[in-house]
């Protein structure tokens, strides 16, 4: 099996737009009923910390494996990411694993396509301003997709509680996408008059949540990364629709006390993206869209980077 370390995938280098038009249509299947996820298990060993598993099979593509994935909110402290962990990939045909690889550029990575994907159906194209609120590793990758996906963005409103890391990212960001980045001092400023809006923070059962329901304005679309930590209850009862990437995920993590003020939920994603409901119906509507990352997301991109890496021999192979 071929063995991708951090390193030999971001030699890799798939570009954003593949990962994109590859979670597209595992969104599309999805919504047709043609893709085998679980719902993904885990363990918890720190407040606020997870290990979850994430599997998936997705025909179309041919992508069938794992993730093993652990998010802890305090690794910064030990000077560690936030997100580590493996994705094994198996052959459809045999169930023999074919590559084991890092997965911290691939969550950075599909993270960031599944916001632009929702944002095809559920944004208005029109959009100039983007609010983000983290600016951290999602932070980028959320604004890199979005880059690409609304072709009218302009400006985009910069917040975190760290205004070092504020600046880092503004100057980072200013490099690779040539967009106004101009960083604001609260949440609220990031999030008034904005088009789209993107919270990038750690996911925290026990939150204090800032964004409130009069500070989104008409027409915006919303994408909580960091699942209900930074909307509060007003903010969720304003919207017209709420959609999640997995309707049955959204609800069990609602049994697990997050997402305690979300309204009925309008449809998944991979409805919206097969055509069986639709997205945006008129240009006043307020649209938020929960993507709790979901495991197909990883095969579709994994399956790429292992093919591409194949192509161009980066990797090491080992035995079994």
């Amino acid at each position: 099996m071929l063995y991708l370390s951090q390193r030999d995938i971001e030699k890799v280098d798939l570009p954003m737009e593949e990962i994109i038009e590859a979670l597209d249509e595992s969104f599309k299947e999805k919504g047709l009923g043609n893709v085998e996820m679980p719902p993904k298990p885990g363990i918890h060993t720190q407040p606020d910390a997870f290990i979850h598993a994430m599997p998936a099979y997705v025909p179309s593509l041919g992508s069938a494996g794992i993730k093993w994935v652990s998010g802890y909110p305090e690794n910064y402290k030990r000077n560690l990411p936030y997100i580590t962990g493996l994705l094994i990939l198996n052959d459809p045909e045999t169930g023999v694993p074919l590559s084991v690889m890092d997965c911290i550029w691939i969550t950075a990575m599909r993270t960031g396509a599944a916001t632009a994907i929702a944002a095809k159906y559920m944004a208005n194209m029109e959009s100039t301003t983007v609010g983000i609120l983290g600016c951290g590793v999602q932070g980028r990758t959320n604004l890199r997709a979005l880059h690409i996906m609304m072709p009218k963005l302009k400006e985009v409103k910069a917040y975190d509680i760290s205004g070092d890391a504020a600046k880092k990212y503004a100057e980072e960001m200013q490099k690779q996408t040539e967009l106004n980045i101009r960083i604001v001092g609260s949440p609220e400023e990031a999030v008034r008059n904005s088009d789209i809006i993107v919270t990038a923070g750690p996911i925290l059962k026990n939150s204090h949540p800032a964004i409130e329901g009069d500070w989104l304005k008409p027409g915006v679309f919303a994408s909580p990364v960091d699942f209900d930590s930074y909307f509060k209850k007003s903010a969720f009862e304003s919207c017209d629709k709420f959609v999640t990437d997995d309707r049955e995920q959204c609800l069990y993590y609602k049994s697990l006390g997050y997402f305690q003020h979300i309204p009925e939920i309008y449809a998944d994603l991979g409805e919206i993206a097969a055509g069986i409901k639709p997205g945006r119906e008129n240009a006043s509507e307020k649209i938020i869209c929960a993507n709790l990352g979901l495991a197909m997301d990883d095969m579709a991109t994994a399956i790429k980077i292992y093919k591409k890496a194949v192509e161009n021999n980066i990797g090491i192979w080992l035995e079994l």
